[in-house]
């Protein structure tokens, strides 16, 4: 069996670790992958981007299974083409991705569908988005309705601060093309859950849920970023509220997708936030999660691979279920100073054999390349330690020493993941 991997961070070394336990006796490949990655998969010398030549590689290679992690491929169509070519894909098509591509499709989708979401409106016009914000007066959310890594949500406190990122987005051109529309929210209160559910086009199977860290600083302070940490499982995702999440939420858009005509075949993760009348969707991503993937899949008991088999050769999700390990996970994101502004790269890095003997500690690269026989950094964000252990408490102890001892220069770790459910235990 042969498999490619497209994608090169640390999504996709966890992908990558989880499909290897799933067919030791397969064959790996990944375009241009990490450090980490690297001695696990054949290298491919392509962009995850460059549709054309991933589909002829595959085509030309005969892959069994491509399984595409990023977002942008999957908005480019890749999955499509692969798909028209004859290679079985673990992806959603291009007009299924729009529930992440476009924000502004997403929050039509979801109110037809009387899915539970913040209020919104949609504007192009910064005179008129300004406007609608300065009546309202509260606090909202801005966000880019492209593609922005995880960083086009602006959570505004009050009028003010809204128009400027408003202005940065639709005048000043800050988040490119992603920005050139912008989804203004009415702004919810609650803690956030992150839902992974695999989708067959008609039905969902939910993973574990996990919550995501995405500000820069201790206890959930300053700027977004792509997360910078995350822990499964949380207490407060009762079996109750994940079958309200499924009957409420994962099905619904899974039927208006399919009566648009655009079936979501992948995975489908729900970002949510739960408030005071219940669960209600922040975000909606067309495939896992980084770097809640992180933690989710060390928690994943049996098979990945057949699930996702499944969906890509048609026979659907029936009977398929997802089992839980026990125990928890922690993963704390190491990243390059200045990040998630401008940061530097190519700092050597020092991680301590020990760490790759440890069975309670699992490194998954993001940001990283191989150089001269050393590794380097490459990226923002560019390793996440994965501690495991009986309690969360274990768990997260595992993760912040093993973030603690990899060394490089400007590294930057919150050592407080996982804090709210620690406090409630």
């Amino acid at each position: 069996m042969r498999i490619l991997i497209v994608g090169n961070g640390g999504r996709e070394h966890a992908l990558l670790w989880k499909l290897r336990r799933d067919a030791p006796a397969a064959g790996f490949y990944a375009t241009r992958p990490n450090a980490g990655m690297a001695g696990m998969a054949r290298a491919v010398d392509i962009a995850p981007t460059n549709v054309e030549a991933l589909t002829s590689w595959a085509e030309s290679h005969r892959m069994d299974l491509v399984v595409i992690g990023p977002e942008v491929p999957l908005a480019l169509g890749l999955a499509d083409r692969l798909e028209a070519a004859g290679v079985p894909v673990f992806g959603p098509s291009k007009a299924a991705a729009r529930i992440e591509s476009s924000k502004a499709f997403a929050k039509d989708l979801m109110s037809a569908a009387g899915v539970p979401t913040a209020g919104y409106r949609v504007f192009t016009d910064a005179a008129r988005a300004e406007a609608y914000v300065l009546e309202g007066g509260g606090p909202c959310v801005v966000k880019a309705s492209g593609l922005a890594a995880g960083k086009g949500a602006i959570v505004c406190d009050d009028s003010d601060e809204a128009c400027v990122a408003i202005r940065q987005m639709l005048v000043e051109g800050s988040m490119g093309d992603a920005g050139r529309e912008v989804v203004i929210e009415e702004r919810m209160t609650g803690e956030e859950l992150s839902v992974f559910a695999l989708a067959d086009g008609e039905r969902a199977v939910p993973l574990v849920a996990s919550q995501d860290h995405k500000r820069i600083g201790e206890g959930d302070t300053g700027p977004n970023t792509g997360g910078m940490g995350a822990y499964a499982p949380v207490s407060l995702a009762t079996d109750n509220l994940i079958a309200r999440v499924g009957d409420e939420i994962l099905d619904p858009v899974l039927y208006a997708l399919a009566e648009a005509g655009c079936p979501f075949r992948g995975l489908l993760y729900a970002g949510l936030m739960l408030t005071n009348e219940g669960p209600r969707v922040v975000e909606f991503n067309c495939r896992f999660g980084d770097p809640e993937t992180q933690v989710v899949l060390p928690l994943l008991e049996g098979s990945l691979l057949d699930p996702m088999m499944a969906i890509a050769d048609g026979s659907g999700l029936a009977g398929h279920r997802a089992g839980t390990a026990g125990g928890a996970a922690v993963t704390t994101v190491l990243a390059a100073e200045g990040y998630p502004g401008s940061y530097r790269t190519g700092a050597a890095m020092e991680i301590p054999e020990s760490l790759a003997d440890d069975p309670d500690v699992l490194l998954f690269h993001a940001g990283t390349r191989h150089h001269e026989g050393a590794v380097l950094t490459a990226g923002g964000r560019v390793l996440a330690a994965t501690g495991l252990g009986r309690t969360l408490a274990e768990a997260a102890e595992r993760s912040r020493r093993a973030a603690r001892e990899i060394r490089f220069e400007g590294r930057y770790f919150r050592s407080d993941i996982g804090w709210r459910e620690l406090a409630r235990n």
